[in-house]
C-alpha cells in the first residue's frame, strides 16, 4: 500500500514537472528561444523556489485593463510564487508583475524591460521574429538572474549579460562612427576654411 502510495506521488510530481512551462506563447517566440526560456525557467525555479514566466500574446489589452487582471485568465496555468514578464505587442504594452506583488521590488523592473526594449524598437534589418526571440529571451535571462541574484545563488542556463555587452559594444561604435563622420564633414572643414583666411 505505502508503495502505491510512493509510486503515485512520483508520478504525479514528474507529470507536474514534463507540463511545468515558464512560457506562454501565442507563436511569438520561435521554439529555439523557447527551449532557452524553459531552460532558464526550470534552473530558476529548481534554485530559488520562484517561478519565472514569460506571457508573449496576440490578445490586445485595452487601456485601463490592469495587467494583473488580464494574467488571472492563465490561473491555471501559473505557480505562485512568480514573476512574470507580459508581452503584448499588439497592444504595445509591456510588464513586469509578480505574485506576491512585493517580488517585484527586489527587481530592477526597468533594466529588465529595457533588454527587450531595445532589441525590438530598433530599426534594423533583423525580422520581427528575431527581434521577439532575442529580446525577449534578454530580458528573462536578466529577471531570472536578478531573482537568483535576491536569493543568493547563481545560475548556469542564462545569458549573463553577455547581450548587453554587445548592445554596448554596437552603442560604442555608432558613437564612434559619428564623432569621425562630424570630424571629416564638418570639423575638418570648417578649421580648413579658417586656415584659408
Amino acid at each position: 500500500m505505502l508503495a502505491r502510495a510512493r509510486l503515485a506521488l512520483l508520478m504525479l510530481l514528474i507529470l507536474n514537472i514534463l507540463n511545468a512551462k515558464s512560457l506562454l506563447n501565442d507563436h511569438l517566440i520561435s521554439p529555439k528561444a523557447a527551449d532557452v526560456i524553459e531552460k532558464m525557467g526550470a534552473e530558476l525555479k529548481n534554485k530559488t523556489g520562484i517561478n519565472g514566466y514569460l506571457i508573449a500574446t496576440n490578445d490586445e489589452i485595452k487601456r485601463g485593463v490592469s495587467v494583473y487582471e488580464y494574467v488571472s485568465k492563465y490561473s491555471g496555468s501559473i505557480s505562485k510564487p512568480f514573476v512574470a514578464i507580459v508581452f503584448a505587442p499588439n497592444s504595445k504594452r509591456i510588464h513586469l508583475i509578480s505574485e506576491p506583488k512585493e517580488l517585484k521590488d527586489k527587481l530592477d523592473e526597468g533594466e529588465i524591460l529595457d533588454y527587450a526594449i531595445k532589441v525590438i524598437a530598433s530599426e534594423d534589418s533583423n525580422s520581427l521574429q528575431s527581434k521577439y526571440d532575442v529580446g525577449l529571451v534578454q530580458a528573462y535571462s536578466e529577471m531570472a538572474d536578478e531573482i537568483a541574484k535576491a536569493k543568493g545563488v547563481k545560475l548556469d542556463s542564462t545569458i549573463k549579460n553577455s547581450g548587453g555587452w554587445l548592445l554596448k559594444i554596437i552603442n560604442s561604435l555608432i558613437i564612434i562612427g559619428s564623432l569621425i563622420v562630424i570630424w571629416i564633414y564638418f570639423v575638418n572643414p570648417m578649421i580648413r576654411k579658417i586656415r584659408g583666411k
